[in-house]
């Protein structure tokens, strides 16, 4: 295996996104990894190198905002001004087309985790040719009315606070209501991982865990509603295989009842080619769960079914 290295292009504001590659020199196709919000592209270590050992190529950015790919460290968690989530939407469309001019004959997959996920269903929407694979790692489906009212609190914040600066009641509402249930709590994060040392490494990384800005929280939340509407999701290829997993102790998608919801919601949709799995007491982050070598394991599995099929 060829060691990891970094790249950047440029968003189309002229943002420097920083992508950190893990290379084969003979691949039998290419994962691109959407990280969640308050994380990077780093952390995927592991898991690009178990896609490796399977012959995956990976790419991996860090979305605007997080990671590497800011201006300065005061923006850190700050998207855009305007319509930052639709960017860093945009920017995976980008490296998707970077990614098919370095490697023209392979296939793409397309890997998305919480934010990343929602990422991942916008493309699946509007450019699901483009790829030959989708996995939604600890999404949620259509929204309902606790989002809602959200978006109004995102908002009102952001008129209050100003479009950079971030909501201490957000946080309280998103983060701090899924650590909740697993009171009494260790750490403020103890909702990702029953794995203490992989929570442990989280809170001490400087590029994780971080407050996003109000502005990132209203472009998130305003985009969410488009991705559960029944004629979005008709435009999916039915063709396209997807695959869903969580954990049933993942306060992101309500302990199974937001995937639930989503799959059902590709069922009427007539997607034919959708496979999901639920992990029991797992949380958040599958991929540093005390399970995830099994995780990883049921996803490239599934991953060289396709190549099967």
């Amino acid at each position: 295996m060829s060691e990891s290295r970094s790249f950047s292009f440029a968003g189309e504001d002229g943002l420097d996104i920083q992508t950190v590659e893990w290379p084969l020199d003979a691949p039998r196709a290419v994962v691109i990894v959407a990280h969640g919000m308050a994380e990077h592209a780093s952390r995927y270590e592991g898991f690009a190198r178990a896609l490796n050992g399977a012959g995956y190529a990976v790419y991996a950015p860090d979305h605007r905002g997080h990671g590497r790919s800011v201006p300065s460290r005061a923006d850190l968690g700050h998207m855009a001004d305007e319509d930052g989530w639709a960017k860093a939407v945009r920017d995976l469309r980008t490296l998707t087309g970077i990614v098919r001019e370095r490697l023209p004959a392979l296939p793409v997959m397309l890997f998305g985790h919480s934010m990343g996920s929602f990422m991942a269903q916008r493309l699946a929407i509007d450019d699901g040719e483009a790829y030959s694979a989708i996995m939604l790692s600890s999404t949620n489906g259509p929204p309902g009315a606790v989002a809602r009212l959200g978006r109004l609190v995102a908002r009102a914040e952001q008129f209050r606070l100003g479009r950079r600066a971030p909501s201490p009641l957000i946080q309280s509402l998103t983060f701090g209501a899924f650590n909740k249930p697993f009171a009494p709590a260790r750490t403020d994060f103890d909702w990702l991982s029953r794995d203490e040392a992989e929570v442990d490494l989280y809170v001490a990384d400087p590029l994780c865990g971080f407050d996003c800005s109000t502005a990132t929280w209203v472009s998130l939340l305003d985009a969410l509603p488009g991705l559960g509407e029944p004629e979005a999701i008709a435009r999916m290829p039915k063709d396209l295989p997807l695959y869903v997993f969580a954990g049933t102790e993942d306060p992101v998608g309500e302990r199974g009842r937001g995937v639930a919801r989503l799959l059902a919601a590709y069922e009427r949709a007539g997607l034919r080619r959708v496979t999901s799995k639920l992990y029991p007491d797992a949380r958040h982050e599958l991929l540093h769960e005390i399970n995830r070598d099994a995780v990883i394991a049921d996803l490239i599995a599934w991953l060289d079914g396709l190549g099967e099929g």
